[in-house]
């Protein structure tokens, strides 16, 4: 499954890589969401509250980090939130006016299980 990796640099700086993650995935989690509100984050940057998953249900979202790179995530590709410090990344929704998303957090040093694409 395709997969898009938000980290930090030694500096804090956000950027992303680009990869998947393997057929099976199975981790424990603290907590599940789910979101449909679109917040004030959207344009503006800001770090991951915390390692978490998040798992686009509907829209599609261009997100840019503070190296200046951006991505785009829609249904199908999760991303792995990983850029908790520094100046962060910003997003914004592309197409229609909507993010469905889940949100799963990971238990504290739960390997990701990316797989950086060569």
């Amino acid at each position: 499954m395709k997969a898009f990796k938000l980290q930090n640099d030694k500096n804090g700086n956000s950027y992303f890589e680009e990869g998947t993650l393997p057929e099976y995935l199975d981790f424990n989690s603290e907590r599940f969401n789910i979101q449909t509100k679109i917040e004030e984050y959207q344009k503006r940057k800001h770090t991951a509250p915390r390692y978490q998953y998040v798992i686009t249900l509907k829209g599609k979202l261009k997100f840019t980090t503070s190296d200046g790179k951006s991505f785009i995530i829609e249904p199908g590709i999760i991303l792995i939130a990983k850029d908790t410090v520094g100046e962060g990344h910003s997003w914004e929704i592309i197409d229609g006016n909507e993010w469905h998303r889940i949100y799963i957090i990971p238990t504290e040093n739960t390997p990701d299980g990316f797989i950086l694409n060569n």
